[in-house]
C-alpha cells in the first residue's frame, strides 16, 4: 500500500482541522438572525390599520418578498448583486472585478459586497475596514448555510436603512409613499434602491436635491440595463420628491387590544373592517366636536352571528380629555340598558309576556322606593309599553320577581361582570335594574349580541384567527323570550327627526334600547338589526355629569346613523334588514294577563291529594275547600260542580273509584287533587 508523503498528510490534516474548527466556530458563534420587527395590525382583509415601532422608536415592518413589487426586487438585484441567486454568500467574480478596477484606477471604484454580506453588516454593524469585510464574508457564508435566498432577501429588505428611524422597504414605502410596496412606480423603485447606500445624505425630507440626483442616476442605470424604457426613465426623473408620510394609526385602542390577544405575531389580522372603521372614526370625531369640548364617544359594531368586532372606537379623539383611555373597556353605569334582560328572564319564568299588564304605581321594596325618570306614574301598562318607555317601577317590580342575585349571576355567566360601586353593598340589589352597577361597552355589546342570537352568549372576537366559541358561555334567556324582547324593542318610538322604519322602504328594523345613568353621567344606546349589534356610549371620561343629556338625546341618533353606515359592509354576511321580525301574537294568556308573580295557585285543603275518602253512597255530598286569593271554581274529572245554598261547592261521587278534582281561580291558576272514593258494597 502506497504511503502518502508527509507534506500531503500534514496538509490534509490541516485542512481537516481547519474544517472542524470552522464548524465549531459556526456552532459557537451563529449569526444573529433573530431580530425585532414592528408589529402591524391589519383589518380582516389585510389592510394596515396601525403599526408599532421597535426599540429606540425605529420603524421596522416585517417584509415578505411575495408582497413586494417584483419590479423593485428585479431592479435591486440588478443594481446591487446580479449573481445573488448563483453565489454562496461571497461572489469571487465580484471580488476579482473590484480588485482589478481598484488597482487600475488607484482607488476603490466599486465594492464586492453581495446582498448577503450587506445583510450580515446590517445585523452586526462594524467600522468599514478590511477586518470587518472578512467577518462579513464569514457571516454571509453562515447565512447562506442557514437560510434560503428568499429568506436572506427578506432579512435584507427588513433591515436596509432608509433614513432617520426608517428601516426596511415596507417601512420606507409607508414613510415616503403612504402605502404598501406591492405596486411601485419607476420613480419610487429608483428612490428605494438609491436610499440605502447613503440614507442620511439622500433623505427626501431633509435633502431633496440629493434624493432627486441619486434617484435620477438609478433611473439612468435602469434604462441602461433594459429594466425601463429610456423615455419612461426621463419622465420618472421629473416626478416630485415625496414628503414624509405618517404611519397608519387607525383603530388605536382596538389595535392595542389585538396586540394583547395575539401571541407575539409580527402581523396581526383583526376582525375589523377598514372602510367602516375609517368612516366611523371620522363620524365620531365630528359628533364629539358638536357635543362639546370634553365629550367622548365610544362605539362597538359587532357581527351578531360570528361575534366579530367590525368597528371599535375607544374614544372620539386622543386630543380630548381621557382620549388615551379605551372607553369601551371601562365600567360605567349602564342606565336602563339592562331592562330587556330583566323582562326576558321574567318571560322565561312564565310569569309574564309582552302583553301582560303591570302596575306603574308607587311601590316600596323594603327600604328601596324607585321612581320613573319624569317622577310620574302611568298606572296599568303592558310590559311591552313599560320597556319601550323605559319605566323604572315596573322594571324593579319584575327584577324583584326574578331575583337581583340571580339576575347578576345570569349576567356574569353571559360574560358581563356587574361591578358594584365602591362603598356600596357587597352585591347588586334591585338598583341593578336602573344601572346601579358598572358594565363596559364590550359587556353591553356581548349581552345585546346574545339577545340577537336567540339568547346565547358568546365572547366577542377581535382576531380573525380566533374561532367562534363552539358552545355558548351561557344563555341569558330562551330563544322565544329573546325574540319577544326584540320585537318589543323594534316597536319602540323612534328618535325625533327619523321616520319609523315600518314606513320607510329598505330602512333597518332596529331593536334598540337607551340608557341614562344617575346624574346624567352616561348616555347609552344599544341596538340589534340586520345581523349587526351596535353599542354607543357618550359622556365624559372623568365621569362628570352632563345635565339634560340622556341616552335618547345624546346616543340614540348616533346609533341610527351608525346602522345606516354599517349596513353596506360585507353584504354576503348581512341578513336583509327587517327579515328577522317576528310579530307578536297579541293578548297574553289568561293566567298572565296581569303581572302578579307573588300569587300562588289554589291550595286544595279538602280532599287532600292522593288521599282516600269514604262515602256511604251516591247521595252523600262532600264540601270542597281550597285556600286562594280569589274565588275558585271546581271541576270533577272535567265536569263543573255546583254550589249549595251556603255558597260552598259540593261534590257527590256516584260510584267508588279514582277521581281528579281541579280548582281554578279567577286568574286561571290551577291545582289538582287525585283521590280514591270508597263505598260499601251495593
Amino acid at each position: 500500500m502506497m504511503r502518502l508523503p508527509v507534506w500531503v498528510r500534514l496538509t490534509l490534516a490541516a485542512l481537516v482541522a481547519a474544517g472542524a474548527g470552522l464548524i465549531v466556530l459556526d456552532r459557537l458563534f451563529p449569526p444573529p438572525i433573530e431580530i425585532a420587527r414592528s408589529v402591524i395590525v391589519t383589518d380582516s382583509g389585510g389592510q394596515a390599520l396601525r403599526a408599532f415601532p421597535v426599540e429606540d422608536g425605529r420603524w421596522r415592518l416585517p417584509v415578505e418578498t411575495s408582497r413586494v413589487d417584483p419590479a423593485f426586487i428585479e431592479t435591486l438585484i440588478a443594481m446591487e448583486d446580479q449573481r445573488f441567486y448563483a453565489h454562496t454568500g461571497v461572489d469571487p467574480l465580484a471580488v476579482i472585478r473590484a480588485a482589478t478596477t481598484s488597482l487600475a484606477s488607484g482607488r476603490i471604484v466599486s465594492g464586492a459586497s453581495t446582498l448577503t454580506m450587506q445583510t450580515a453588516r446590517l445585523l452586526e454593524p462594524r467600522p468599514r475596514n478590511l477586518g470587518s469585510k472578512i467577518i462579513e464574508a464569514w457571516r454571509a457564508l453562515q447565512l447562506e448555510a442557514r437560510l434560503s435566498k428568499d429568506e436572506i432577501l427578506e432579512l435584507y429588505l427588513t433591515l436596509a436603512p432608509y433614513g432617520g428611524n426608517i428601516e426596511g422597504v415596507r417601512a420606507a414605502s409607508w414613510a415616503w409613499f403612504g402605502r404598501e410596496p406591492d405596486r411601485l412606480t419607476p420613480d419610487q423603485i429608483a428612490l428605494l434602491v438609491a436610499l440605502p447606500q447613503s440614507p442620511e445624505v439622500r433623505r427626501p425630507d431633509l435633502r431633496p436635491d440629493h434624493a432627486h440626483l441619486s434617484r435620477r442616476r438609478v433611473l439612468d442605470r435602469m434604462a441602461s440595463a433594459g429594466l425601463i424604457a429610456p423615455d419612461r426613465a426621463v419622465e420618472a426623473a421629473d416626478a416630485p420628491i415625496p414628503e414624509r408620510s405618517a404611519f397608519p394609526a387607525l383603530a388605536w385602542h382596538a389595535a392595542d387590544e389585538a396586540v394583547r390577544r395575539a401571541d407575539g405575531e409580527a402581523e396581526i389580522r383583526t376582525t375589523l373592517d377598514y372602510s367602516l372603521q375609517t368612516e366611523l372614526e371620522a363620524y365620531v370625531r365630528e359628533r364629539a366636536a358638536e357635543a362639546g369640548e370634553d365629550v367622548q364617544i365610544a362605539v362597538l359594531v359587532v357581527e351578531t352571528d360570528t361575534r366579530a368586532v367590525r368597528a371599535a372606537i375607544g374614544s372620539a379623539s386622543r386630543q380630548r380629555g381621557g382620549g388615551w383611555i379605551d372607553l369601551t373597556d371601562r365600567p360605567r353605569s349602564p342606565g336602563s340598558t339592562l331592562k330587556p334582560f330583566i323582562y326576558g328572564l321574567a318571560f322565561d319564568d312564565g310569569v309574564a309576556t309582552p302583553d301582560t299588564v303591570i302596575a306603574d304605581a308607587p311601590r316600596r321594596f323594603a327600604s328601596y322606593r324607585p321612581e320613573n325618570f319624569d317622577r310620574a306614574f302611568n298606572g296599568d301598562v303592558t310590559i311591552a309599553a313599560a320597556l319601550q318607555h323605559s319605566l323604572n317601577v315596573p322594571a324593579v317590580y319584575a327584577l324583584d320577581s326574578v331575583g337581583a342575585r340571580r339576575f347578576a349571576s345570569a349576567l356574569r355567566f353571559a360574560g358581563a361582570e356587574a361591578r358594584v360601586p365602591v362603598g356600596g353593598e357587597d352585591e347588586a340589589g334591585l338598583a341593578i335594574a336602573l344601572g346601579g352597577v358598572g358594565l363596559t361597552v364590550r359587556e353591553v355589546a356581548t349581552l345585546y349580541a346574545a339577545l340577537g342570537d336567540g339568547g346565547e352568549a358568546r365572547p366577542l372576537r377581535w382576531l380573525e384567527s380566533a374561532p367562534l366559541a363552539e358552545a355558548p358561555d351561557g344563555r341569558i334567556m330562551s330563544a322565544q323570550s329573546a325574540g319577544d324582547i326584540l320585537q318589543v324593542l323594534r316597536d319602540a318610538p323612534h328618535p325625533g327627526g327619523r321616520m319609523p322604519a315600518s314606513l320607510t322602504r329598505g330602512a333597518p328594523q332596529i331593536a334598540f334600547k337607551t340608557g341614562t345613568s344617575y346624574g346624567f353621567r352616561d348616555a347609552w344606546a344599544a341596538g340589534v338589526s340586520g345581523g349587526l349589534t351596535v353599542v354607543v356610549w357618550v359622556g365624559r371620561a372623568d365621569g362628570q355629569p352632563r345635565p339634560g343629556e340622556t341616552g335618547r338625546s345624546a346616543a340614540l341618533p348616533l346609533l341610527f346613523d351608525i346602522f345606516d353606515r354599517a349596513a353596506p359592509i360585507d353584504p354576503r354576511r348581512r341578513r336583509a334588514w327587517g327579515t328577522d321580525d317576528t310579530p307578536r301574537t297579541g293578548a297574553a294568556p289568561a293566567p298572565l294577563v296581569r303581572f302578579n308573580p307573588g300569587a300562588q295557585p289554589p291550595d286544595i285543603l279538602f280532599p287532600p291529594d292522593a288521599g282516600e275518602i269514604w262515602s256511604e253512597g251516591p247521595d252523600r255530598d262532600f264540601v270542597l275547600s281550597a285556600r286562594a286569593e280569589t274565588s275558585v271554581r271546581w271541576f270533577a274529572d272535567g265536569v263543573a260542580l255546583s254550589r249549595n245554598g251556603a255558597g260552598d261547592t259540593v261534590w257527590a261521587p256516584r260510584a267508588p273509584g279514582f277521581y281528579t278534582l281541579t280548582a281554578v281561580d279567577r286568574e286561571g291558576r290551577t291545582s289538582h287533587a287525585t283521590v280514591r272514593v270508597r263505598m260499601p258494597p251495593a
